[in-house]
């Protein structure tokens, strides 16, 4: 999450992504938690206790009622947070809000595969107010590829029919939307109209993580392939083209924002303040959980609910460096004109060993591509199908972190948000909406 004010002061944590469980029921290959670098899950708590719940909870009021907050998002996360169970989960969400007390509004979201959403997990957050973002790559093929069982069984079935529960009209508002992982192997077009089957109100589009020591799956040395801006420019077509708005799609309509001079509400694009912080099951204080595809430790800050105040997590030199907009750039991204929009890319993605993340993406080339191509669209002067620009006499010369296209970018705006889930805040009054008007492919 992004949050609004300014940049040489601190920013409050608003999203507060609480490790409710520590295990997972699938084996997904692509996982940052438990195929990567950090293998530190395999040390910690099954599950948040009680005593880890009530500390928490306890540190969020601190926090929001020292700065003068009286709203946040908690996202219940994993693992797979719905291990933890019905029971526990609804003492946790009862104690946080009593915990918070009447002038502070606590909003839940939580993140799973769907494989154990059942009617009573559901009953259990519509009781409670507590939205669902669900975890799905596409059709069975596009998900048996990497999103199986422990024993190599489909998580499919399972999740299909929790989504049918989920998409129906008693727990329909309880819905925030499906995350999807690329898969250059999946047809982009095919992966996105199978998750329009379940008529989400957002699809958002992660790339898979990687850094430049370990690369993301087909992601070449050579500057001028860019397969994920090829596949993630699909789904922009598909979705821009469509006669009328069938959801939102995260990634593609915050670089819309970001083009048309707003400022970005996720880590992944722009130059907004991060707003947000991770407590294990037992208590630690991380930053954001992807770093642990970067090397072990590199989430860890010393710091746990126990003894630490999460203004002191504040005070931390790395969520110091994400709060500082341009100035967190990498040194090769200064010169850039699309800085910006792209920001630099997600943190984790710019590791290299040896030189820290002092490095454009390893996504560089893709990043450029697909903001170039969506600048265009907006601006008219492209349309499917077209040929690249070729790199302006002069301008940034192709390296391998950076492709020789030169496009025109506007300065975004001043970082605004507010807080918001993981899968994003439904539209608010005050931000403004990019969407696909019927029949024009204009952004209003």
């Amino acid at each position: 999450m992004r949050a609004d004010g300014p940049q040489d002061a601190p920013v409050p944590f608003q999203e507060f992504v609480l490790k409710v469980h520590s295990r997972c029921n699938l084996a997904c290959d692509y996982c940052y938690v438990y195929e990567m670098a950090d293998q530190s899950w395999a040390r910690r708590p099954r599950v948040m206790s009680t005593a880890v719940v009530r500390r928490t909870g306890e540190r969020i009021a601190e926090h929001l009622r020292g700065h003068g907050l009286t709203t946040a998002s908690v996202v219940l996360h994993g693992g797979e947070p719905l291990l933890a169970g019905a029971h526990r989960l609804e003492q946790l969400v009862t104690e946080l809000r009593r915990l918070a007390g009447p002038r502070i509004t606590l909003s839940f979201v939580v993140q799973t595969n769907g494989t154990l959403l059942d009617r009573r997990m559901l009953e259990l957050f519509r009781r409670h107010d507590v939205r669902v973002g669900v975890s799905l790559d596409g059709d069975r093929a596009a998900t048996d590829r990497h999103r199986r069982r422990p024993d190599g069984g489909s998580s499919h079935p399972a999740t299909v029919r929790a989504l049918e529960l989920l998409t129906g009209p008693r727990y329909r508002p309880l819905f925030a939307g499906l995350l999807a992982t690329v898969d250059l192997a999946t047809n982009p077009v095919r992966a996105y109209e199978s998750l329009l089957e379940f008529a989400p109100p957002t699809v958002d589009f992660l790339l898979p993580h990687g850094t430049w020591s370990t690369p993301p799956p087909g992601r070449p040395a050579d500057p001028a392939r860019t397969p994920y801006a090829d596949w993630l420019i699909a789904v922009f077509e598909r979705w821009y083209a469509a006669p009328r708005r069938e959801t939102g799609v995260r990634m593609l309509e915050e670089i819309l924002v970001l083009l048309l001079g707003g400022a970005s509400r996720i880590e992944s694009v722009g130059l907004s303040p991060a707003a947000y912080v991770v407590v294990e099951t037992d208590g630690e204080i991380e930053l954001v959980d992807t770093l642990k595809a970067a090397y072990p430790g590199a989430a860890a800050t010393g710091l746990t609910v126990h003894a630490d105040r999460f203004d002191a997590a504040l005070a931390h030199p790395a969520v110091r460096a994400g709060q500082r907009g341009a100035a967190r750039l990498p040194t090769a991204c200064r010169v850039c004109p699309a800085q910006r929009v792209c920001g630099g890319g997600l943190y984790p993605h710019r590791f290299r060993a040896g030189r820290g993340f002092d490095n454009p993406s390893v996504y560089c080339p893709d990043l450029y591509r697909l903001i170039d191509h969506l600048a265009r669209r907006v601006a008219g002067a492209a349309a499917p199908g077209a040929a690249r620009r070729p790199a302006r006499p002069g301008g940034p010369r192709a390296t391998p972190d950076r492709p020789a296209v030169g496009f025109p970018i506007g300065r975004t705006g001043a970082a605004v948000g507010t807080a918001e889930t993981i899968l994003g805040a439904p539209d608010r009054a005050n931000r403004a909406a990019v969407r696909p008007t019927a029949g024009t492919g204009e952004a209003r």
